[in-house]
């Protein structure tokens, strides 16, 4: 019996750190993207977001700020839509290391948020 629930404590613990990491990245991705709407033009808003993840990675428990890839893209008429992509290796996590024998999402996160500007 001790095998087997110890088996499913393992995997609560692993659904558990990579639902927080989800959760953590769109929350840091969402609030940076918002954070950039006070710049006047794309690089001023790209620094923003950027500053922003970089001050705020860490506060997250399951985030390591080392391991995060910014960029900013700019789209739609105008150049209305500033969207910010953040991208997190996760590979080197504990999740990983021991499922290696589960089948198991992609250890490489994308998360996206975007936020219209001007023209309301």
């Amino acid at each position: 019996m001790a095998p087997a629930f110890l088996l499913l404590l393992l995997g609560i613990i692993s659904f558990g750190t990579l639902l927080g990491t989800y959760h953590g990245l769109q929350q840091l991705v969402a609030e940076a993207t918002r954070a950039s709407v006070a710049g006047l033009d794309s690089n001023e808003r790209a620094t923003i977001a950027r500053g922003y993840i970089a001050r705020n990675a860490d506060g997250y428990p399951f985030i390591d700020g080392t391991k995060l890839t910014v960029t900013t893209t700019e789209s739609g008429p105008g150049n209305s839509t500033f969207q910010v992509n953040l991208r997190y290796d996760m590979s080197d996590s504990f999740v990983f290391k021991i499922g290696e024998m589960l089948p198991l999402p992609s250890p490489i996160i994308v998360r996206t948020a975007a936020i219209q500007r001007g023209g309301y």
